[in-house]
């Protein structure tokens, strides 16, 4: 168990307090540096996917299984279940780094991911944001579709900069709402030389409704 608190802790995901530890909550500058960090590499991944697109190595089901993610993290999202639209948003971001076919990649980006996954949550509630999300990730599955690697890359870069920008939007007082506080648990598992544990961080989270 210490192994694996130590691993959570050096992917930034908790930080030691005391005998224990504490989720970690990435402040507005670190998470647009992330999401920077996170525009280059999943846009080199993107990159790589259409480039495998093109040359026929990803079947239709795969493609087809990505349109189906886009359209339920809209309609999660737009019906309000932001808890299950932060999933699946993630779901398809992960399945076209997948199309790359580089597991570094895939890996980086999922503890990165780890990380965001609350900043997410809080730029699907900025204004007008929903929308623009879902016509972002329309932009570039069709890119994608083409296998136009260039125009691929760039939909990506453009979307993941967007969403770091709506993490730092700041309410008017038109937009003010209620602060809500959530309980969460996020269960993770942790893969060692003497085999495979789960580990369960549990916290609050105060967010607009």
């Amino acid at each position: 168990m210490r192994e694996a608190l130590q691993r959570l802790e050096s992917d930034g995901l908790v930080r030691a307090q005391g005998r224990g530890v504490r989720l970690r909550i990435l402040g507005a500058d670190e998470l647009a540096e992330l999401h920077s960090a996170r525009a280059g590499l999943e846009g080199w991944a993107a990159f790589l996917a259409a480039q495998r697109v093109a040359a026929g190595e990803v079947t239709p089901a795969r493609l087809a299984a990505l349109d189906a993610l886009a359209a339920q993290t809209n309609e999660l999202t737009m019906s309000g279940d932001l808890a299950r639209a932060v999933e699946a948003n993630r779901a398809f971001h992960e399945a076209i780094a997948a199309l790359a076919d580089n597991p570094v990649i895939s890996g980086t980006l999922g503890r990165w991911w780890d990380q965001i996954v609350i900043s997410t949550r809080r730029s699907l509630h900025a204004p007008d944001r929903p929308q623009v999300v879902h016509t972002e990730h329309e932009a570039i599955l069709d890119a994608l579709r083409d296998g136009d690697a260039p125009r691929t890359r760039t939909a990506v870069e453009a979307h993941a900069l967007a969403t770091g920008e709506g993490v730092g939007h700041e309410p008017t007082r038109d937009e003010e709402h209620p602060v809500t506080t959530h309980h969460y648990e996020i269960e993770l598992t942790w893969t060692g030389n003497t085999g495979r544990a789960p580990v369960r961080i549990e916290g609050s989270l105060a967010t607009t409704e």
